[in-house]
C-alpha cells in the first residue's frame, strides 16, 4: 500500500485507522469494555492521537457506530433478501459495534433505534396494507433477532447455515408478507 504523501493525507488515514480499530474494538468488547489504549494499541498509535483526532472516547463512539443508510428497493423481497445475506454473513465492524452495545449505552440504544425506525418507515412506505407499519416493524425486528441470534449469541441452528437452508426455509419466511404485495 502507497503511504500518504501530503500531511492532510497522512492525518485522514491515521483518523481512519483510529476509526476502524475502534469499530473492531467496540464490536468486541462494547463501549464499557473497550479503553482508548486498546483502540490506539490496535490502530498503531500513540493514545494521544485517538483523542486528538475523535475527543474522547463517547465521542469516538458516536461516530464508531453510525451505520450507512440503506434504501429499499422497489421489490422489497428482493431488498430483503439482500439485507438478510449481510446480516447473516460477516458483520460490518460498525454494526458489531452498535448492536453489542444497544442494551447497555444509551447512546448506542439511540442510534440503532433511530436507524431501525427509519428502516421500518421506508419499509412501510412499499406495502399497501393498513397495517403496513407493524408488517415492516415485525420484519425488521426478525432482521435484527437473527443478527443477534447468529453473531452474538452464537445459537446452534444459526451459526452454520447453508445457502441452501437460507433459500428454502429463511427468505421465505421473512419476506412472506412482503412477496403477497408484489403478487397483488
Amino acid at each position: 500500500m502507497n503511504e500518504p504523501k501530503t500531511r492532510a493525507a497522512r492525518r485522514a488515514a491515521t483518523a481512519q485507522r483510529i476509526l476502524e480499530a475502534a469499530q473492531a474494538e467496540f464490536g468486541e468488547h462494547g463501549r464499557e469494555g473497550t479503553t482508548v489504549r486498546a483502540i490506539a494499541q490496535r490502530a498503531q498509535v500513540d493514545p494521544s492521537l485517538v483523542i486528538q483526532h475523535y475527543g474522547t472516547k463517547n465521542d469516538l463512539f458516536a461516530i464508531a457506530i453510525q451505520l450507512p443508510g440503506e434504501s429499499t428497493d422497489d421489490n422489497v423481497a428482493d431488498h430483503l433478501a439482500d439485507v438478510l445475506d449481510v446480516r447473516l454473513g460477516e458483520l460490518p465492524p460498525e454494526t458489531r459495534a452498535l448492536a453489542r452495545s444497544m442494551l447497555t449505552t444509551p447512546e448506542a440504544a439511540k442510534a440503532m433505534r433511530d436507524f431501525l425506525n427509519e428502516r421500518v418507515t421506508n419499509l412501510a412506505r412499499a406495502s399497501k396494507h393498513a397495517d403496513a407499519d407493524l408488517e415492516a416493524a415485525l420484519t425488521v425486528s426478525s432482521i435484527l433477532g437473527l443478527t443477534i441470534a447468529r453473531h452474538f449469541l452464537k445459537l446452534d441452528a444459526l451459526a452454520e447455515i447453508s445457502e441452501q437452508q437460507i433459500e428454502k426455509t429463511v427468505r421465505p419466511w421473512l419476506t412472506a408478507t412482503w412477496d403477497r404485495d408484489a403478487k397483488a
